[in-house]
């Protein structure tokens, strides 16, 4: 970026960086962003462009979401006809560690004031060429939650000089499972998933205490608070009928990401010229969850998919497993740098040449 002579911010969220591009007279400006972390994950895969860090892989195609990023700052910085500034936004941990929150409350949209801020990620599945966006939620919050059982320890042949956490642990696992199905409304969507249980270290001894550990999903506020408090009031009645102790913690990590209509509508126009209306799909909420969700809570915007396609792209070389994200056997189809890098360029050019009222209204 800095050979191609566009000012940059470094430092945000520690490693985060924000190119400057500035042309004509305008104070008009929008943003574009990539995430840029890894995950740590061994990959599976030997062909040569394999990470050459063990136990770390772009397992989730941030490599890929930065190359389309800067072949548009090139584009821009040396062809690009538009009037205003484009903040080409590199923004770090995204992988959980909520990078997108950090350059918030470290003044990002004061440093780099803007009408309104776009992203994008690769998807597996859906066809090269091809689009996918929604107004509204698109990817869920993100919570996790402990729940610490503590008994009392005993020999395994004697149970009845101890209480025993592990059944206790599998009563409060069995009874989490109602609280979608008997306390939420059939209309509305959330999630538990306990995805850990640990306890003991002897076949013959009953451990002193059982930890559950797992995630939470939910589109609304509304959702999420019943399902915290649910899991909470269960767990804790669970123990106290067994006479066990018992710790909860729920951890709030991102919100739902949520698309503004006006800034989808004007993404969903911008990718039909491109790419035709066929190609440019309407998609299903998703489960997953997506930091530049802290982004949309500040901006008006939009976040939406580019095709993948279905692994055929992979070299010789590539793991067994599939190409899906995540995946250790997951490999970026490079097809999207080109593509992605246009899609960038017009988005910017498109918001700066034409005034957008309409879309910034509809946030």
């Amino acid at each position: 970026v800095a050979s191609w002579n566009i000012p940059m911010h470094r430092g945000l969220a520690k490693t985060g960086v924000v190119g400057v591009l500035k042309n004509g007279s305008s104070a008009r400006a929008v943003g574009l962003r990539a995430d840029i972390d890894a995950l740590p994950i061994f990959e599976k895969n030997t062909f040569a462009h394999a990470s050459a860090e063990p136990g770390k892989m772009h397992a989730c195609g941030h490599d890929g979401h930065t190359a389309m990023l800067l072949a548009a700052g090139k584009y821009l910085a040396q062809h690009g006809n538009f009037d205003g500034t484009v903040y080409l936004i590199f923004q770090p941990a995204e992988e959980g560690g909520g990078g997108a929150r950090e350059m918030v409350k470290e003044g990002l949209f004061d440093l780099c004031p803007m009408e309104a801020v776009f992203g994008a990620h690769n998807w597996p599945g859906l066809e090269i060429g091809q689009f996918a966006l929604r107004a509204g939620p698109l990817f869920a919050s993100t919570s996790d939650f402990q729940v610490l059982v503590h008994g009392k320890g005993a020999h395994a042949a004697m149970p009845y000089h101890g209480v025993d956490p592990v059944p206790i642990a599998c009563h409060i696992v069995q009874a989490f499972q109602t609280i979608v199905s008997r306390n939420i409304r059939p209309v509305d969507a959330g999630l538990i998933s306990v995805t850990i249980i640990q306890a003991g270290e002897a076949t013959n001894v009953i451990p002193d205490s059982c930890a559950l550990r797992g995630t939470v999903r939910a589109y609304t506020d509304g959702v999420l608070d019943l399902i915290e408090e649910r899991m909470k009031r269960l767990a804790e009645g669970i123990c106290t009928s067994f006479g066990a102790i018992c710790e909860f913690a729920f951890n709030r990590n991102y919100p739902p990401t949520v698309n503004h209509p006006g800034a989808t509508q004007f993404a969903r126009d911008v990718l039909n010229e491109l790419a035709g209306a066929d190609n440019v799909k309407d998609c299903e909420p998703w489960m997953g969850g997506e930091d530049f969700s802290f982004f949309l809570l500040e901006k008006p915007g939009s976040y939406f998919l580019v095709g993948n396609g279905d692994g055929n792209h992979r070299l010789e070389g590539h793991g067994s497993g599939s190409c899906m994200l995540h995946s250790a056997s997951y490999d970026f189809n490079d097809a999207l740098i080109p593509l992605g890098g246009t899609v960038w360029a017009r988005l910017a050019e498109s918001w700066l040449n034409s005034s957008h009222t309409a879309a910034l209204a509809g946030r």
